[in-house]
């Protein structure tokens, strides 16, 4: 039987992409229909689209499998945006007030329009995330109503290469598949894995996937930095393939032996790891390559919790991503950041019921996927394929909403929500009418202005006033003389 309301959302991640289709139930929980992976290696690194033919010829094949199985259209998807290019930049806006002056939503919002207008070379504002207002001396997160003389605005910028945010576009018009919504796929990850009391005390969520590591982190519900680190689980896979080996051998010797950490007593130094029936690989060797990559991991992650929030991770670090499956990764990372409190994130908070492999796998690898079919709230299910196999004869299923959302302005997204390029362009052609309507305006005002003033100057000239009075003086002597 064909799904006739179901969302759909695509990771576009650097070893794999997938398409997952699930259905929203009354009581909140989530029933996965489909999912559909296929290799992105070759065209996407780092989390980055690099080929934008193949990436498209590859989300059609995701799409076309996903239609496949639920025996319906698919009319627009959810897609989550992430990879090595992705960082927050702090910024700060400010603003000098009269004194007493009230602060109104206008004055924020003119804040935040300021902010959404600054210009990094390359580089494009996916999101921001605001931190705090400094009203005078106090710092408070809803100043509106608070008498002050000095307002601050401070943002968290979350930034892309233009390049790479026009590419990922790209990608999906070549497809001709609609894009119900962009979504910044860490945010998506964090709102799914990361409980409500980790934010408000303080946490970094870790996410180890192939290329790329991503660091998040959050203190009193505010997203306080992002980060991506080159480096992911593949990098140990290419260590341990310069021990001679082909690297789908060195993945398996890395699922099979690998550990995180392991005391150095209880390394046997005359062991072997058997490669295959004919080689093998030392130990002691084998174990400090996968610890040494792992440790150079750590240390980067460490490196980027700002100096501001070390003592402030009470909630402490949470794992998560196929990374994080490691042997004793919560060991390795207690070691080298000192913070006791670690957890692995095997799973969403969501529930979720499925009886597909990778949904039961409770692994981490499908974290940020369903991260992202949790944000969706738009039926992405079209008209049903008709089952004998025309693909071109359909009929009309239930109820369909294919509709996508209104044209959304800088200031009105959600967080987390990117909008897309053509939104971008609808979005800065209505303001660009908005701002010539406001001069045409202004224009005709300081013309009538200019108009009113002459026509005064005229009245009061001394010209003008003899000839009144000359003309006053006549008038009344022909009154008299009647």
């Amino acid at each position: 039987m064909a799904a006739k309301d179901f969302i759909v959302a695509i990771e576009l991640g650097s070893s794999k992409m997938t398409g997952i289709a699930g259905k929203k139930n009354l009581d909140g929980s989530i029933q996965v229909l489909a999912v559909v992976k296929e290799d992105s290696s070759s065209f996407i690194r780092k989390g980055v689209v690099y080929n934008i033919e193949k990436t498209a010829q590859c989300l059609t094949n995701i799409v076309k499998k996903l239609t496949a199985q639920l025996k319906t259209e698919i009319t627009q998807v959810y897609v989550g945006i992430g990879g090595q290019s992705i960082r927050g930049v702090r910024n700060v806006i400010t603003k000098d007030l009269p004194a007493d002056t009230l602060v109104t939503q206008d004055m924020i919002i003119e804040l935040m329009d300021s902010n959404r207008n600054m210009r990094y070379p390359d580089q494009e504002i996916l999101d921001v995330a605001v931190q705090e207002y400094k009203v005078d001396a106090q710092y408070q997160t809803d100043p509106v109503g608070i008498q002050c003389t000095h307002l601050e605005g401070n943002f968290l910028n979350i930034l892309q290469r233009k390049a790479f945010y026009k590419s990922l576009n790209n990608c999906f018009e070549m497809a001709e598949i609609g894009i119900a919504e962009l979504y910044l796929a860490p945010l998506a990850l964090a709102d799914s894995v990361l409980t409500e009391s980790e934010k408000r005390s303080g946490c970094a969520l870790v996410d180890i996937g192939a290329d790329t590591t991503t660091v998040s982190v959050y203190n009193k519900n505010i997203l306080r930095h992002l980060a991506v680190i080159p480096l992911g689980s593949n990098n140990i896979t290419k260590d341990i393939a310069s021990l001679q080996m082909e690297e789908q051998d060195a993945e398996k010797m890395k699922l099979k032996y690998g550990c995180a950490f392991t005391d150095n007593n209880e390394i046997d130094n005359n062991m072997k790891y058997s490669i295959d029936s004919e080689r093998q690989v030392e130990c002691r060797k084998f174990i400090e390559i996968v610890e040494g990559r792992l440790e150079e991991i750590i240390e980067n992650v460490w490196y980027q919790i700002p100096n501001d929030y070390y003592d402030k991770l009470l909630g402490g670090i949470i794992l998560t991503g196929g990374g994080s499956n490691m042997k004793d990764i919560e060991k390795a990372f207690r070691n080298h950041t000192h913070i006791d409190k670690i957890r692995i994130a095997k799973f969403v908070t969501q529930t979720i019921t499925s009886n597909i492999p990778e949904i039961k796998a409770k692994d981490g690898s499908m974290n940020t996927v369903l991260g992202l079919l949790a944000k969706g709230d738009i039926n992405c299910a079209g008209n049903e394929i008709d089952p004998n196999g025309d693909l071109f004869a359909i009929r009309q299923s239930g109820t369909v909403n294919a509709e996508p959302r209104k044209v959304r302005q800088a200031t009105e997204t959600d967080p987390g929500v990117i909008r897309t390029e053509r939104e971008k362009q609808l979005a800065e052609e209505e303001a660009r009418r908005k701002k010539e309507e406001e001069d045409r305006i202004a224009r005709e005002k300081a013309e009538a202005e200019a108009r009113e003033k002459e026509r005064l100057k005229k009245e009061n000239s001394f010209w003008n006033k003899a000839f009144r009075g000359i003309k006053k003086f006549g008038k009344t002597m022909i009154e008299e003389e009647e």
